[in-house]
């Protein structure tokens, strides 16, 4: 249950202390692709490295939960919200820059992952128009290892710059982070702040091409302009999970106001008011249907934000 009086304080103390903001309650339907979700009962956008090293010590300090939000792209907030503290990166962590000498891109973790793809492509450097119609930051995406079947961010990263209680900041190369498939040791274990990826010189048409073929690819399958928050599902080793979930009669299925994609099966879709309880009973429903008729597992690649009693 929250203390909603040590909030108050701690917000009062914060909107004093921070070069970014602060607010209470804030409706988390309002930062999240899915538009779901109840208040986080601390929002902080911190806009610098003294900004996160204070909440960090603050939240520490209360003994109260922290979560690092990018753009909100893959998470599924509970209808309650969020007893702790939701911190952003603002503006100062948004901030990109290309070294054609180098052949590299240095970006803030709070940059946009759509519009780095549009930065390299516009210096004539090839590698992540993979990430073509990805949503999100290049911290989620960081932190999350996206990407397709054959290519992911990971592979590109030269360094990252994080920051992690009690260490502080630290440079650590590519070599030195564990990349998984959909994951990586960087998701909780630290606040990422900037990473360098390494690009490669390109034919200026051709990277256009790509960029515009894997953005018709998107178009085509996947429900982008319906509230979702990507793919539900990890992919099992050597199938789809869309594939399995179409397979035993759950495409296009409603639960309230959420659906399994029309077009994708493993999206899950606010087709209009969804809740989190909506959402989370079609993926228990999926999750029972795949495991009885194929005796596989689904492991959820979104995460959930908040109090969650039924999955």
């Amino acid at each position: 249950m929250r203390n909603e009086r040590l909030y108050d304080e701690l917000a009062c103390v914060l909107k004093q202390d921070l070069d970014g903001n602060c607010k209470r309650n804030e409706a988390l339907s309002k930062h999240t692709s899915y538009r779901i979700g109840g208040p986080a009962a601390l929002w902080v956008e911190a806009n610098s490295l003294a900004d996160v090293r204070r909440v960090h010590e603050m939240a520490a300090c209360q003994g109260l939960d922290l979560c690092v939000l990018g753009r909100g792209t893959n998470i599924l907030a509970s209808d309650e919200g969020y007893d702790g503290i939701c911190l952003v990166l603002g503006p100062h962590f948004r901030e990109s820059a290309v070294c054609r000498e180098e052949q590299s891109l240095r970006a803030g973790a709070g940059a946009l992952l759509a519009r780095l793809v549009q930065e390299a492509q516009s210096a004539g450097l090839s590698g992540l128009e993979f990430a073509t119609g990805i949503p999100g930051t290049l911290g989620g995406a960081l932190a999350g290892n996206v990407g397709t079947r054959s290519e992911w961010i990971g592979s590109l990263v030269r360094e990252v710059t994080v920051f992690a209680q009690p260490d502080g900041l630290q440079l650590l190369h590519g070599s030195d982070i564990s990349w998984q498939y959909r994951g990586s040791s960087l998701r909780n274990a630290a606040v990422i702040l900037e990473a360098r990826l390494a690009l490669s010189p390109g034919d200026p048409r051709l990277i256009a091409q790509r960029v515009e073929g894997a953005l018709a690819r998107r178009k085509a399958s996947q429900p982008l302009f319906v509230p979702n928050a990507g793919s539900v599902f990890k992919n099992p080793e050597g199938t789809s999970a869309g594939e399995l979930i179409e397979n035993v009669g759950m495409k296009g299925v409603r639960c309230g106001g959420a659906q399994v994609s029309e077009l994708h099966a493993n999206f899950i879709v606010n087709s209009g008011a969804a809740s989190a309880l909506d959402v989370t009973r079609l993926i228990k429903e999926i999750r029972d249907k795949v495991q009885n008729s194929y005796d596989i597992e689904l492991k959820p690649e979104i995460r959930f934000l908040g109090s969650f009693n039924e999955r």
